[in-house]
């Protein structure tokens, strides 16, 4: 059964001067070994050694017993010390063989007592070790998130928007917790310091270092964290390799903040009678092998493949150990703990240098993604909404990014955007380097409007692109960055499309309602002929449009209403007019409605229907 203990862990210096004390006081008589002589201090050893053989014969734990008895065995073991020291400076003057045998059966009386010790101090390690979940933080229901990010590794696939950063502003409080139970670390304190005067600090610190590191090694369990090469974490499919990356990210935070700095209150408490060199060798000893185990983590993830579906969960490892290193440097001295100090030091400069990558990386993909085939309907490309999205998210980590990305050139900026970072108050590195983005996505756009053999559905398309670029950037800590210049002269340059897509579209429309041709020549009066072509042919012409057009999308329902008011306006002012002035001269014209087929209320009907990506007929439309 595990003992009850009174004392508190904050009386722990005043209970050991009392015990020291007694000590003190209980061997006093030692002092005057060398006037008793050589008789006094065999009998005086022989009495303890029956002791000490006594106690190790017994098999159970000393310290699960009854407390006085731990307190008495202590007593002993420090008589037998000081038996040590006495025959050590009395075989300094008395060189004879009985002396010498003293001295071996002292020696071996203390290593016996030491083992015991050893044996005892472990087992209060172990048995009165706490779990390492500690109830203030809650690791676990968190770590299995849906994915939520950019994890989608083709510009064809929408990424899915949500929260992008890993919650590693969770649990921001730095915890201190018990790993082992209060009501032991005193008397873990003093099996340390008797070791410690009896010259067995060495084997009293591997003991600590050794459960100690089981301890944490059962840490990262709880943690999730495994043992992965730097070859498996390289080989991993992206799917689980983003999921360990989460996990790491969170588990990084709670393993240095609650659990080394609690390793760490530890060790001061356990080992306080030791000098702090030793105890931050302890420390350092017990927790480097965990800590490099989590940082060859980040160092395989760093030297994987710069994929841009990785930027977002490296750009969380980076600023999350960036935030950690100030904790780490607190914890370990700067001599003994220099190997871990560097190690993350490095890590963190190899995360930096695969960002820098994994935006280059993402540039370049931009470039490349080109396509033999027009996107049907001049709809919102994929690429669009990918990378405005992409960028979106990427302005929450403007600080991070200022600092890592520095002298960019300006070949991949347009004339346009140079002038827009021209005009800026303030230019920083991501502000050139979403400039360049914009630049390349819209050449790209560019270059795929090519693709459609309909000029009115090129300038569509851009239109509805460049709309939903300037609406992300509105909407959004872009505005920011970009500024009010950018978002004026895109707004300017859809407007420009969407003009220059209805005078490719209706103009031609238009010219069969025009008065110029209607009149035979040297007559004032239309000629009947000129009439039934006009209104034969703007039938036609307005069935093609309409039946290509109700394929085309313009997604945004705002400027699609915009788009239809604007064309009513034209089509309907002019048809209306060109019906009132000449349709009565049709009266006597057999199947008048072969030719007037609509109503200007018709058409009105008709133009409803446009922009919604799904395509009609007006083939069979009979006239109400």
């Amino acid at each position: 059964m595990k003992k009850s203990f009174n004392l508190k862990a904050e009386y722990l210096s005043d209970e050991m001067m009392m015990i020291i004390s007694d000590l003190e006081t209980h061997c006093s008589n030692l002092s005057l070994a060398e006037d008793k002589g050589i008789g006094a201090i065999e009998k005086r050893l022989d009495a303890l050694q029956e002791k000490i053989v006594a106690w190790d014969s017994d098999q159970s734990m000393i310290w699960d017993r009854d407390p006085e008895e731990a307190s008495e065995y202590l007593n002993v073991v420090d008589e037998v010390r000081q038996v040590v020291e006495s025959l050590g400076s009395l075989h300094a003057k008395v060189r004879d063989d009985e002396c010498n045998e003293l001295v071996r059966r002292a020696h071996s009386s203390l290593q016996m007592a030491m083992a015991r010790l050893e044996e005892e101090f472990v087992h209060l390690l172990v048995q009165y070790q706490q779990p390492v979940e500690p109830d203030h933080v809650s690791f676990r229901s968190t770590e299995d998130d849906p994915v939520d990010d950019f994890s989608c590794s083709s510009f064809d696939e929408e990424p899915i928007i949500g929260k992008i950063r890993s919650e590693i502003s969770l649990h921001s409080e730095e915890f201190v917790i018990d790993l082992v139970h209060p009501t032991a670390v005193f008397d873990l304190k003093c099996i340390a310091a008797m070791m410690l005067m009896s010259g067995y600090d060495k084997e009293c610190c591997q003991a600590y270092i050794n459960v100690r590191k089981e301890a944490l090694d059962e840490c990262l369990l709880f943690l999730r964290i495994e043992k992965w090469s730097i070859e498996e974490v390289l080989q991993m499919d992206w799917s689980l390799l983003n999921s360990k990356i989460k996990r790491w990210n969170r588990a990084m935070k709670v393993f240095i903040r609650v659990y080394l700095n609690s390793e760490r209150r530890l060790c001061d408490l356990v080992l306080g009678d030791h000098s702090l060199s030793v105890r931050d060798s302890c420390f350092v000893e017990t927790t480097k092998g965990a800590i490099f185990q989590m940082l060859n983590f980040g160092e395989a993830v760093s030297i994987g493949s710069p994929k841009p579906e990785k930027l977002f969960r490296v750009l969380d490892m980076y600023e999350g150990l960036s935030h950690l290193i100030p904790d780490v440097e607190s914890l370990f001295s700067e001599e003994l703990g220099f190997s871990i100090l560097t190690e993350c030091q490095e890590v963190l400069s190899r995360l930096g240098e695969c960002i820098r990558l994994i935006l280059t990386e993402f540039k370049n993909a931009i470039r490349s993604n080109t396509s033999t085939n027009a996107f049907a309907g001049g709809g919102i490309h994929p690429l669009t909404k990918y990378v405005m999205n992409y960028i979106k998210a990427l302005a929450d980590y403007s600080e991070t990014l200022d600092l890592l990305l520095e002298d960019q050139d300006d070949n991949d900026l347009s004339e346009s955007s140079k002038a827009i970072l021209g005009s800026l108050e303030k230019s920083t590195p991501v502000v050139h380097y979403l400039l360049s983005i914009t630049s390349i996505v819209e050449s790209n756009l560019e270059g795929r409007s090519m693709l459609y053999r309909d000029g009115a559905l090129q300038h569509i398309f851009l239109m509805n692109n460049i709309f939903y670029m300037v609406q992300k950037v509105k909407d959004s800590e872009l505005q920011k960055f970009l500024g009010e210049e950018w978002i004026k002269e895109h707004s300017k340059s859809y407007r420009h499309h969407s003009i220059s897509y209805e005078r490719a579209s209706w103009n031609p429309v238009l010219l069969f309602l025009k008065d110029e041709g209607i009149c035979n020549p040297g007559s004032n009066s239309p000629s009947k002929t000129v009439l039934k072509e006009r209104f034969k042919n703007f039938n036609l012409i307005f069935e093609e449009v309409y039946k290509s057009q109700t394929s085309w999308v313009i997604p945004n329902s705002q400027l699609r209403v915009e788009l239809r008011i604007s064309i009513s306006l034209k089509v309907l002012q002019a048809y209306r007019t060109f019906m009132g002035r000449y349709s009565s001269h049709l009266d006597s014209v057999r199947q008048k409605d072969k030719y007037i087929k609509y109503s200007p209320d018709d058409l009105e009907e008709f133009l409803l229907d446009l922009f919604e990506g799904s395509a009609k007929s007006l083939h069979s439309f009979r006239r109400r």
